[in-house]
């Protein structure tokens, strides 16, 4: 069955990077629709990043330009590359595999930017 493992969350100050990785266990990583979604106290879930088998990614517009979404199928992992953060960026963070009887996502990591 599939399994996915986040880290890299952690406190970080506004402007400031962070790397996220999602380890997916089990299944057919190569084939998979990846993505990352974060949910914020006092706001919807929010999906932000996600990447196609064959590469294709899309951001939403309150990351695009500082978020970078990647796939490595050989590790079976996908990664988001986090730059020039802000508060606003503040929420737990999952990745999700996207699967016929639905999305499947992890425990999430905590992202906290302030100064």
């Amino acid at each position: 069955q599939v399994h996915l493992v986040e880290s890299g969350g952690g406190l970080v100050q506004p402007g400031g990077s962070l790397r996220l990785s999602c380890v997916v266990s089990g299944g057919l990583f190569s084939t998979y629709q990846l993505g990352w979604y974060r949910q914020a106290p006092g706001k919807q879930r929010e999906s932000i990043a996600r990447v196609y088998a064959d590469g294709m990614t899309i951001y939403a517009d309150s990351v695009k330009g500082r978020f970078t979404i990647s796939r490595d199928n050989a590790k079976k992992t996908v990664y988001l590359q986090m730059n020039s953060l802000k508060p606003e960026d503040t929420a737990v963070y999952y990745c999700y595999v996207a699967l016929f009887a639905g999305n499947i996502w992890g425990q999430g990591t905590q992202v906290t930017v302030s100064s």
